[in-house]
């Protein structure tokens, strides 16, 4: 994510609309035309350094946690279906030009809740989930009243996290009931399939 930064400070700028889609920002007309990757390079793209550094920041300490509760491919994993799935819902709903890696990282707290769920008789984790759901809320409270924020994809990346978390497991797989890991698996491809047709054929 810096080294993009980087790059694109140096050739063109990060707020320069037309330098956003050259560098893989979301632009709905251009998936629509079959530029997939798109739904996967706007995790790597930020608008400004204060928008890299708080995303930075809340993928450092969220990371820090996560990955030493799923394993470093467990976490990855995470990391990019709810940035897709995040993604996916921004093409659905919001034909505005975006980037960020905010749809992953509301993803990482999705993963949270599920951890959450999983252990819900550890006091710790209680506590700990409460405190994420309360910072969710006033994040997407704040969401609802900020111009030019992503709502649907912030909504979609959380909703993705939750799901891709019980789809990777944990690297103890007792913890997670296979039932519960197959309707998450399935719930998950039936809503990444449905708002890609939402994206795409929605749009006509």
């Amino acid at each position: 994510m810096v080294l993009v930064f980087v790059i694109m400070t140096i050739d063109g700028g990060t707020n320069n609309a037309a330098n956003l889609v050259r560098f893989g920002a979301k632009y709905n007309p251009l998936i629509q035309a079959g530029q997939w990757w798109r739904l996967i390079t706007p995790l790597f793209i930020h608008l400004s350094i204060t928008h890299i550094l708080f995303n930075g920041i809340a993928f450092y300490y969220m990371g820090i946690q996560l990955e030493s509760l799923f394993g470093h491919s467990r976490f990855l994993l995470i990391f990019f279906i709810s940035g897709i799935v995040g993604n996916l819902a921004s093409f659905a709903f919001n034909d505005d030009l975006s980037a960020g890696a905010s749809t992953a990282i509301f993803g990482l707290f999705g993963a949270f809740m599920m951890i959450g769920e999983t252990f819900w008789e550890n006091p710790y984790v209680k506590q700990m989930t409460k405190s994420f759901v309360l910072f969710i809320i006033l994040n997407l409270a704040f969401d609802l009243f900020s111009a030019n924020i992503d709502i649907a994809g912030h909504l979609g990346g959380l909703v993705g996290g939750f799901l891709s978390a019980y789809f990777v497991g944990l690297p103890r797989k007792r913890f997670i009931s296979l039932p519960r890991q197959i309707i998450a698996t399935i719930t998950l491809v039936i809503i990444a399939l449905a708002l890609f047709h939402l994206g795409y054929v929605g749009k006509y």
